[in-house]
């Protein structure tokens, strides 16, 4: 198989957990070249993920460092297979890369659970909400990159109407459900969207009330992304210059940290609905 020059979240993500294997075991890289029978240029490739690893090398590589957990073990082997294109490679040359990285690692996600202040979370926008972000984002986007982003997201919205949808736990300030992006009936349509949506058994949707005071983080948007196993969890970051992925160890247990706490001081997914309901109510 061709090395990828652009390698995608995922391969990245494998090459990384490869490389901490190896270092952790003690094994220099041309070390690793000579259990798998590579030369040095082509472990450098895999652990960067420019090139793919065969499931059998992978368990090689594993079986020589003493990984003994079979669980990490498989869920690695899973990532190196081939899994056919997914449905965001249409997109790929149209969009940037960062945001197919999105769509594909929510479609691996067990488990999601994401924090937003100032936005609905993109998976319950509806189009017009999503319609009007996209409209005033700076630079001002031309007409057609803006109908080609509005796509992709409705389209992203499907990983929860699969018939085993990932559990999303979407975290979202009081902040957010009374701004009126689009005007007041696209933002009570919005908000009848998000009642619909949290109705959902696979959704939890929990508004933190303006009373519930400060918590840590508050100018962040993040998506907690759960693996097969907990050291395949990664944290994506949103920002004007794009998303950013984070999955160390010390970043994971911060954002689980940050979330836990706003699930604590947020109001129950009953009392949220009721809540999302009396504001829409008063538009």
């Amino acid at each position: 198989m061709p090395p990828r020059t652009t390698p995608t979240e995922r391969q990245r993500r494998l090459g990384n957990e490869l490389r901490k294997m190896r270092v952790a075991a003690g094994i220099t890289a041309d070390q690793a070249a000579g259990l798998l029978g590579l030369d040095r240029a082509k472990i450098s490739n895999i652990e960067t993920g420019i090139r793919t690893i065969s499931p059998e090398r992978l368990h090689t590589l594993a079986c020589n460092c003493d990984c003994s957990d079979e669980a990490y073990i498989e869920a690695l082997a899973a990532m190196a297979r081939p899994s056919g294109r997914g449905w965001w490679e249409r997109y790929r040359g149209s969009l940037s890369a960062g945001l197919l990285d999105i769509a594909e690692s929510e479609a691996r996600a067990t488990r999601m659970r994401t924090v937003h202040i100032a936005h609905i979370p993109g998976l319950l926008q509806t189009s017009d909400y999503a319609l009007e972000l996209f409209r005033t984002v700076l630079p001002l986007l031309p007409e057609h990159e803006t109908a080609l982003r509005l796509a992709y997201r409705i389209e992203r919205q499907q990983v929860l109407d699969r018939d085993d949808p990932p559990e999303y736990v979407a975290v979202v300030h009081e902040a957010a459900v009374r701004m009126q992006f689009g005007g007041r009936e696209c933002a009570r349509a919005q908000l009848k969207h998000l009642i619909t949506m949290s109705e959902r058994p696979a959704v939890r949707l929990l508004i933190v009330p303006f009373t519930a005071g400060t918590f840590p983080g508050s100018g962040q948007i993040f998506t907690y992304l759960e693996g097969p196993v907990p050291q395949l969890d990664t944290v994506q970051v949103d920002s004007t210059h794009g998303p950013e992925f984070l999955s160390g160890e010390a970043q994971l247990a911060k954002y689980r940290t940050h979330v836990d706490w706003m699930e604590r001081i947020a109001l129950s997914p009953q009392a949220s609905r009721d809540f999302i309901r009396d504001i829409a109510d008063s538009l």
